[in-house]
């Protein structure tokens, strides 16, 4: 089944920093989930070998089967253009996941169709507004352009290879669905695959080493508040402080936490930082000897990286952890030690 939506129904696109506007969510769209067939088959096995892609991003369990997942029901148009964005990622250097970004964003936006109309002056793949800033009605109709414009905002986003699909589309898109995006990120994800010939879209097939049991299920529910406000004193589920945040994506796990960061340090036993695994807590204090000084905790989630609600004006995020950080305690916390 081809891609079809209403004219007229298209949200308003604006690059940052314009605060969100009213929009409109794209009715009865679906994707058919059947074998890779007519047009789409077609113009599938019609693809030149292209250099392999960079890796996808950080690990996204949530995209883990996306390249399995069928895809079909696409026209001509619908592919070209879905190529299209993926040649221009490929071409500016941007990993395999900023294209998932951009065409779940296309799909939600346009339904992967050049279109000459939308709400106000939206026009094109992106619905991109001319009087916004984004280019010309010719540029923003021209899908290389369109593309570019898309991949340069996502590319000024902070963080945004860690963040969920839609968070990432939604810090450039500015709209006022943020969520809509989601819905896309498997079909998105399954066209990187096919028409990108990238193996591993989740990027999870490379990491370092497989995260099980209750390290996964921490860390699986801590990525899932990526890019939520920093705010002291809160638990979720809209915001969170650094303990907080491991109280609760322990509790998720199963692992009851005390409420503070220096009661965590008390949660289970002290392991050499340097033999750190992932679903380890990291912590933080103005003497590294004295845990009555902790002031901070992250979760290590592995390949020297951390997630963490660090303060104030900076959301849950991820980053690399550096040995020499003032204040970093020499030791990590195994919760639940025994699982």
């Amino acid at each position: 089944m081809t891609l079809t939506a209403p004219p007229g129904t298209y949200r308003l696109v604006a690059p940052p920093p314009p605060p969100p506007r009213r929009g409109f969510l794209v009715a009865g769209l679906a994707i058919s989930a059947v074998a890779v067939a007519s047009v789409f088959g077609i113009a599938a096995m019609m693809l030149v070998a292209v250099a392999p892609a960079r890796p996808a991003g950080p690990c996204d369990p949530a995209l883990a089967s996306a390249a399995s997942t069928p895809v079909g029901g696409f026209s001509a148009e619908q592919t070209a253009n879905a190529r299209a964005i993926v040649e221009v990622g490929r071409a500016m250097g941007v990993p395999a996941r900023g294209w998932t970004v951009a065409l779940a964003t296309a799909m939600q936006e346009s339904t992967l169709r050049n279109l000459d109309h939308g709400d106000r002056d939206s026009l094109g793949l992106f619905q991109q507004r001319p009087s916004m800033g984004w280019g010309t009605p010719a540029q923003v109709r021209d899908p290389a352009y369109a593309a570019r414009k898309f991949y340069e905002g996502l590319l000024k986003v902070d963080g945004w290879e860690a963040l969920p699909v839609t968070v990432a589309a939604q810090r450039v898109q500015r709209s006022a669905f943020p969520a809509a995006y989601a819905k896309w990120e498997g079909q998105a994800a399954a066209l990187v695959a096919a028409v990108g010939q990238v193996a591993d879209v989740s990027g999870c097939a490379s990491a370092p080493a497989a995260v099980e049991g209750v390290a996964a299920r921490v860390i699986g529910w801590a990525r899932q508040q990526l890019g939520k406000p920093y705010q002291w004193g809160a638990t979720g589920p809209g915001a969170f402080d650094c303990s907080g945040l491991m109280l609760r994506a322990f509790g998720a796990a199963g692992v009851t936490l005390p409420r503070t960061s220096r009661a965590q340090f008390t949660a289970g036993p002290k392991i050499p930082r340097a033999d750190a695994q992932p679903g380890d807590l990291v912590f933080w204090g103005a003497n590294p000897a004295n845990p009555a000084t902790i002031s901070h905790v992250a979760v290590y989630i592995g390949d020297g990286q951390i997630l963490e609600a660090p303060q104030a004006g900076q959301p849950v995020r991820t980053r690399a952890l550096k040995p020499t950080e003032h204040g970093l305690f020499p030791v990590v916390v195994r919760p639940g030690a025994a699982a």
